[in-house]
Order: structure tokens, then sequence, then C-alpha cells
């Protein structure tokens, strides 16, 4: 059933101005397109809603019945689009983000805290998870933003780079490679080290590079998280290769992070939204606001 909204609009508008040249003025519209109106929803319910003369007009039965109804249609409509309006020209509501546990240290604070700033009254839920539970989330419309580590292209995701994030190399002082600004791969082979889970996108990625280049390291120990790994070099049981992203100098007394060089081998963090489907503007500004304080690569 199709709703003549334009012809309850241009009742309740008679109806409460009391004659037409009024609510013509009220809705911007001539005498005549007002009348067009009334007669067409008279036409379509097949009854009539006001009596009109050339001195007066009054509600019929059915119209007095009908007008508290068609005042609620009217009211309801117009706050509903309110409400639209409002969230896209001030970008409210409420967003699911999609993110990898590692970008949750310090790239994702920054951004929600600005975020925040800028929409207050915007809610974020956050699901973490791997690159992999990720893309499904995306995909699945569980998230409507995610971010992830580079990998196989989907054909219903866009993907944005967002960063190169190097390796690292991070241990617990005193070491013997703490003094140094840079250290190579080859170093690795005498340090106790303390491995990330060969299914995290991180380790598969690094695995690959280095044996591109004929690098194989062996774990002493081995997690599932990076917050685990550096937990346990500031405990002290051995060092880590870790995303940079995920470790700030100062964080942990004695921790330092030191170049991983021979070769530097990157990461690269990715924005992905759906392909067909249109951000909500809440959603929206977090991307644009996501892309301006990573600068994307070009």
């Amino acid at each position: 059933m199709k709703i003549d909204f334009d012809g309850v609009q241009a009742f309740v508008a008679v109806a409460d101005l009391g004659g037409f040249n009024k609510a013509a003025e009220q809705l911007h519209i001539t005498q005549t397109a007002l009348t067009r109106r009334i007669q067409k929803l008279e036409s379509y319910l097949g009854l009539k809603l006001l009596d009109r003369t050339t001195r007066r007009m009054e509600l019929t039965v059915v119209g007095r019945d009908f007008l508290p109804r068609a005042r609620n249609i009217v009211q309801d409509m117009t706050s509903a689009v309110e409400r639209l309006k409002d969230m896209s020209q001030s970008a409210r509501g409420n967003i699911t983000l999609a993110c990898i546990p590692s970008m949750t240290s310090h790239v994702l604070p920054d951004i929600i805290r600005c975020y925040a700033d800028q929409h207050p009254d915007n809610r974020i839920r956050l699901l973490d998870g791997s690159s992999h539970e990720v893309r499904e989330s995306v995909l699945s419309g569980q998230a409507e933003i995610g971010i992830a580590i580079e990998g196989e292209r989907h054909p219903n995701l866009v993907e944005t780079p967002l960063f190169a994030d190097p390796l690292v190399f991070i241990c617990k002082t005193p070491h013997r490679l703490e003094g140094r600004k840079s250290v190579s791969w080859a170093d690795m082979r005498d340090t106790e080290l303390i491995g990330v889970s060969g299914f995290m996108a991180t380790r598969i990625f690094m695995d690959y590079q280095l044996a591109k280049r004929g690098i194989r390291l062996r774990s002493n120990y081995e997690v599932q998280h990076h917050a685990t790994a550096v937990n346990l070099v500031a405990a002290g049981v051995g060092s880590a290769i870790l995303p940079s992203s995920t470790f700030n100098d100062g964080d942990r007394p004695g921790v330092v992070k030191i170049d991983l060089t021979h070769p530097v081998v990157r990461r690269k963090v990715v924005l992905l939204c759906p392909k067909h489907a249109t951000l909500s503007p809440a959603a929206s500004a977090f991307w644009s606001l996501t892309l301006s304080m990573l600068k994307p690569q070009q």
C-alpha cells in the first residue's frame, strides 16, 4: 500500500491552520497545488475529509476522526527525516569497527580519542581479531569498517593503504644489542626470541619475506598476541620481533626498540570497507579521520 504523505501533510496543515491560504504558505506551494493534493488523497481513500465552500471550510466526521492519526503520521515522518538530516550534517550515529589487536596499542587509541573529541555523542563498538576475522566481519556486515594487514584482495572489499609498519627488535636491558641504532636479521640467530603464532598475518608475512632471502629464525617461546610478547619481554623472558606500531620507547621501563635492517621488512596496514555498500555518516567520518591521521600511501 502506497501512503500519500503529501496529501496527509496537506490535510493536517489545512485542518490545523483553519484554511487553504495559510496552509499553502506554510507548505510553500500554491493553493491550487494544495487543493490537488487533498483531492488526490480523498480520491485514494474514497472518502471526503473536508467540506469546503466559498465562505468556509470544515472537517467531515471522517476527517475529524482521521486528524489525530494524520498528525502522528506527519510528526513521525518529520522527526525521522530531521534525525537523518542531523546524522548527515553532524555525522551522528554508532559504528562497529573490526581491527587487528596490534593496532590497539597506540594507533587506534589516538584515532578514537580524536574522533570522540569531534563526535562526542557517537559510540564505537570494537571487534578485535586476526586479519582474516576482520575481513569476514566487514564482508558479513558485522562491522562497517576494518583495519587489517594487506593480504589477498577480495572482490567485494575496498582496501585503502594506510601505512607501512616496519618490524623491529624489542629487548629488555641489559642486552648485548641494546646500544645499537639498528640490528640485522643475522644478529637474531643467537638471541632467545619470543615468537608470535604462525597463524598471525604478521608472522606469515615475516616468514615469507625472510624465506625469500634464505633467513630462518627459531623462537624459544611462542605466544598468540603481540601484547603477550611485550609482557614477556618486560619480564625478562626473552626478546621479540614485532611491528613498530605495537611498542613505543617508554611504554615499559627498561625495554627498548631497535630498528631491524638487512633487510627492512614492513607489513602494510590497510583500511577496509564493503565495495557495494554506503557507509553511514558516522562511519564515513571515522574513515576520513583515519586517512587524514595516518597519511595513506599514494
